[in-house]
C-alpha cells in the first residue's frame, strides 16, 4: 500500500482507507487485509471524493484529529471514509429522514460521525458545533455555492479547505458545465475564496466537478 494522504492509500490502481472497524463494511466495499491491517476499498463510482483523488486532487489536509463539516451526507458512503482517515468529529448534515436512517447506524458503529438532521440553507439551527478544518459540501441545490459559502464563513477554520461538488445541471440545465463551474468559482473568489483546483469529475460523475478553495490570506474571520 501507497499512501497518498494520511489513513488514504493506492495499490494496483484502487484507492483505499484504513478500516477503523475491522470486518465490516458500509456499502459491499472490498475489506482487504494486509499485514496486520485492514483496508476499505473506495469505489470512485460512489464517492465524488474518492473521484476527486482518481482525477488528480493535490490539496486535502485531513490530519488525526481534523473535524468535517458535511453537508449532504446521504447514506454516509464519502462520510464512512472521511472517519476512517480521521478520529475527530464528522458532523454529517441531511435533509432526508430516510437517509438519515442509514447514517444513525453507521453513526452506531463509528462514534466519530454525528448525524444532524436538518437543513444546510439554516447553519443557524447548528451553531454550537466547532469551528472544522474542512467543509464538504454535496446537495443538489441551485444556490448550492451560496449555501457552501455561508458555512464555510461560519464555521471554517482559517487554514481548512472548502470542497464543493457542483452539479452543473442541478444550477442550469441549458448552460455548457464548464460555464457553469466558472461562473460558481467567480461567486466564490468574490466572497474571499481562493480557488486551488477545480477537477471535472467525468467519467466518473457526470456534469460535476469538484472545487477545492481556501480562505484568502488573512481574511477576517466570522464566528458562529
Amino acid at each position: 500500500m501507497k499512501e497518498i494522504f494520511y489513513n488514504v492509500f493506492t495499490k494496483n490502481r484502487l484507492l483505499y482507507t484504513l478500516n477503523q472497524c475491522p470486518g465490516q463494511n458500509v456499502y459491499g466495499e472490498k475489506l482487504v487485509n494486509e499485514g496486520k491491517k485492514e483496508y476499505r476499498t473506495w469505489d470512485p463510482y460512489r464517492s465524488k471524493l474518492a473521484a476527486t483523488m482518481f482525477k488528480g486532487l493535490s490539496y486535502f489536509n485531513l490530519k488525526p484529529d481534523s473535524s468535517v463539516l458535511y453537508l449532504g451526507a446521504s447514506t454516509g458512503t464519502t462520510v464512512s471514509h472521511i472517519s476512517d482517515i480521521t478520529s475527530g468529529m464528522v458532523y454529517a448534515v441531511e435533509f432526508s429522514e430516510r437517509m438519515m436512517r442509514n447514517l444513525l447506524t453507521l453513526s452506531g458503529r463509528r462514534k466519530n460521525i454525528m448525524p444532524l438532521l436538518l437543513d444546510a440553507r439554516f447553519p443557524e439551527k447548528y451553531s454550537w458545533i466547532e469551528s472544522v478544518d474542512m467543509v464538504y459540501v454535496d446537495i443538489a441545490d441551485p444556490q448550492e455555492t451560496e449555501i457552501a459559502i455561508r458555512n464555510a464563513q461560519l464555521f471554517l477554520k482559517g487554514n481548512g479547505l472548502l470542497f464543493i461538488a457542483v452539479k452543473s445541471q442541478s444550477i442550469d440545465v441549458t448552460k455548457d458545465p464548464s460555464v457553469i463551474y466558472k461562473e460558481e468559482s467567480e461567486k466564490l473568489v468574490n466572497s474571499d475564496f481562493k480557488i486551488l483546483q477545480t477537477i471535472d469529475l467525468e467519467p466518473y460523475e457526470k456534469h460535476h466537478a469538484m472545487l477545492v478553495c481556501s480562505f484568502v490570506k488573512n481574511r477576517k474571520m466570522t464566528s458562529p
